[in-house]
């Protein structure tokens, strides 16, 4: 069976991996275009592209699928299933019709929850402790195709959107592989989904890395995990921008509050509570929230470790800019 997959980060280099040393026919990789990264803005592959290239696969690369270029070039290629996984873009009808098996989508969440483009960062952002992966039919629409297989994936409170990625890749690829024979044989059937349970998950805007001190300890935490790729979660120290790359809340962390309260009085959501021998912990709505790693403006990423002495007990931090 001749099968092109469309994907583009590491969760879709991970369901290639595995077609591939299954021993699946991928005749072509559709990817992104090169994006350029880093502040220096090297120019860098997607990763799906790389694995492709590291095991021959013809790649393509079109900058959009809605053009007559992009839909005969992936028909040249007579697929008999197109697979998706992470690829980021829609098909158009046209190129859903291509194949005699038709086209499959890897997605990670468990539809209808969290269709579209970050079902990864809003499930830690609200707060989920499960999420999924789930393989169905495509169609014209964002995630609103027929359900053919899910399994469940648990969220540790610690996790970041990077290893649950990772996570849900894994559990993704394995999932794939056990229903394409019985998909394909006419075992599976698909089952619909209910538009009244569907949310959605848009793409992270830059403004959501803000953090509002007035939040809950819980709700600011997994802010911080789920934004720590990008766009990195953040607040304002002495005027200065402060990336918070990583944070937890301790159960014990009303002993320190109540230390500060008797020796300060009340802490307003934002005030730093200690600021010493590598804890460095900050008054949100409810609780104390212990950050582990940070980054101060022009300055370089570090372990709270290294910087707790910088920071001030009793000052609040700041949500905007002064």
């Amino acid at each position: 069976m001749r099968i092109v997959f469309m994907g583009t980060p590491e969760l879709a280099a991970t369901v290639l991996g595995k077609l591939i040393s299954e021993k699946y026919e991928v005749v072509l990789c559709v990817t992104q275009p090169d994006k350029p990264v880093g502040r220096k803005m090297v120019l860098t592959a997607p990763p799906a592209k790389v694995k492709a290239e590291e095991n021959g696969i013809p790649v393509y690369q079109p900058s959009s699928l809605r053009t007559e270029e992009a839909l005969q070039h992936i028909a040249s290629f007579e697929p008999d299933m197109i697979i998706t996984a992470a690829y980021g873009k829609i098909l158009p009808k046209e190129m859903l019709d291509l194949p005699k098996y038709g086209c499959i989508n890897v997605h990670g969440s468990l539809l209808p929850k969290y269709r579209g483009a970050a079902p990864v960062q809003w499930a830690i952002l609200n707060l989920d402790k499960v999420t999924g992966v789930t393989i169905m039919n495509m169609d014209v629409g964002m995630d609103t195709g027929d359900i053919l297989t899910k399994c469940e994936v648990a969220i540790d409170e610690r996790v970041h959107t990077p290893q649950l990625m990772e996570q849900l890749a894994e559990a993704g690829a394995e999932l794939l592989i056990d229903t394409l024979p019985k998909y394909i044989a006419g075992e599976i059937t698909p089952v619909p989904q209910n538009n009244d349970e569907a949310t959605v998950s848009p793409p992270i805007t830059k403004e959501q890395g803000e953090i509002s001190w007035t939040k809950t300890a819980k709700e600011i935490c997994a802010q911080i995990r789920a934004l720590s790729q990008w766009p990195g979660a953040s607040t304002f120290w002495k005027g200065g921008k402060l990336k918070i790359y990583d944070a937890y809340v301790d159960p014990n962390g009303e002993k320190l509050l109540e230390d500060y309260q008797a020796a300060n009085g009340e802490a307003a959501p934002g005030t730093v509570l200690a600021a010493k021998k590598g804890v460095l912990a900050v008054m949100c709505q409810d609780r104390p929230l212990y950050l582990l790693e940070v980054q101060p403006a022009s300055g370089k990423r570090m372990k709270v470790i290294d910087c707790a002495h910088n920071f001030e007990v009793g000052r609040c931090m700041e949500e905007h800019l002064a």
